[in-house]
């Protein structure tokens, strides 16, 4: 089987010789990337004042930063574009043509030295960019003061996404890829109520044409997120990437997803396992997780480990039991 024929038996749960790959740094990889590309006329901004490195994103949002090297490759919001609802009528959101976001898919895609699974990344997604937009202290007031004004911006966000998965769709991808953190450790950061309210009828509409394009939906979520995790399958995602899968009850996981024929794409768990730098432990994580997710087990890595405490031979203690197993058959 190829590298992508492997996947998407991963996916659909049918006839996987074993758990799909996918490394960096020269690791095995079943895997091909390709992004849309920047929106029309951005070109990013970057700048230093003291200890902090400045920029901004594709919607006008102002970020900040540690500027030490050894600091995480992350940040946050310090000015959202839409600081008050006032700012609304003024916000220009960015535009990408679905011809030219096709091109740089394609030309992702185009590296690939054998048959590869295309991925198709997608720049964040509805609540990841409207949390930035109003920065998440003002949005989650939003969803209870001003819920015709969330709608209002989820639509324009929705439709920016479909055109990019129009797109995706023109470069022959194979699945679309994008991040919605909605959880903590303990729980959703709303009711599931306010999720079928925000966001069901918007991811279903727009999971439905990435379907009818003949392309999966690999959604990475972090958190505990389980009380929506079966209306986001019926919405249509087919694989859930967890960076924590272990805040997550193995055996109850593993179930749901046999149920909707869909995959878990992971590392070894970011927060409770590669931490601690016990090998003994992140070995035993591998095989419970083959254990539990074997018939549908995409295993990944982490890109910011000095980020989350992890020396990289913890991380290659992981790979190196990860790629046993699979050679194992």
């Amino acid at each position: 089987m190829t590298p992508r024929d492997i996947i998407k038996a991963n996916l659909t749960r049918t006839g996987q010789p074993r758990p799909g790959l996918r490394f960096g740094e020269g690791r095995r990889n079943d895997f091909i990337g390709g992004g849309p590309g920047s929106p029309q006329g951005y070109v990013q901004k970057r700048w230093i004042e003291g200890d902090y490195e400045y920029y901004d994103d594709i919607w006008g949002n102002i970020w900040h930063r540690m500027a030490a090297k050894d600091a995480c490759k992350g940040g946050e919001v310090i000015t959202p574009i839409i600081a008050d609802w006032d700012d609304f009528d003024h916000f220009t959101p960015p535009v990408f043509n679905r011809e030219t976001a096709a091109e740089h898919f394609r030309a992702g895609f185009a590296k690939d030295q054998g048959d590869h699974f295309r991925l198709a990344g997608l720049p964040g997604w509805i609540f990841a960019q409207a949390r930035y937009i109003r920065r998440m202290d003002n949005y989650l007031m939003d969803m209870a003061l001003y819920p015709e004004n969330l709608h209002r911006l989820h639509a324009i966000l929705a439709d920016i996404y479909e055109t990019l998965i129009l797109a995706a769709g023109d470069a022959k991808a194979d699945a679309i890829f994008f991040c919605e953190d909605m959880g903590t450790q303990r729980g959703l950061l709303f009711s599931p109520a306010m999720w079928n309210e925000f966001f069901r009828d918007l991811y279903t509409r727009l999971f439905g044409l990435t379907h009818d394009l003949g392309i999966a939906v690999i959604m990475h979520s972090c958190g505990q997120n389980r009380e929506i995790l079966e209306p986001l399958l019926k919405a249509g995602v087919n694989c859930f990437q967890f960076d924590q899968p272990a805040v997550y009850d193995f055996d109850d996981l593993s179930a749901l997803l046999r149920q909707y024929r869909a995959a878990l794409f992971s590392p070894v768990d970011i927060q409770k396992v590669l931490p601690t730098g016990n090998r003994q432990l992140i070995e035993a994580e591998v095989d419970r997780m083959i254990n539990a997710f074997g018939g549908g087990l995409i295993f990944t890595f982490y890109g910011d480990l000095t980020g989350i405490g992890v020396k990289p031979e913890w991380d290659a203690w992981a790979y190196d039991k990860i790629i046993s197993r699979c050679d194992q058959g």
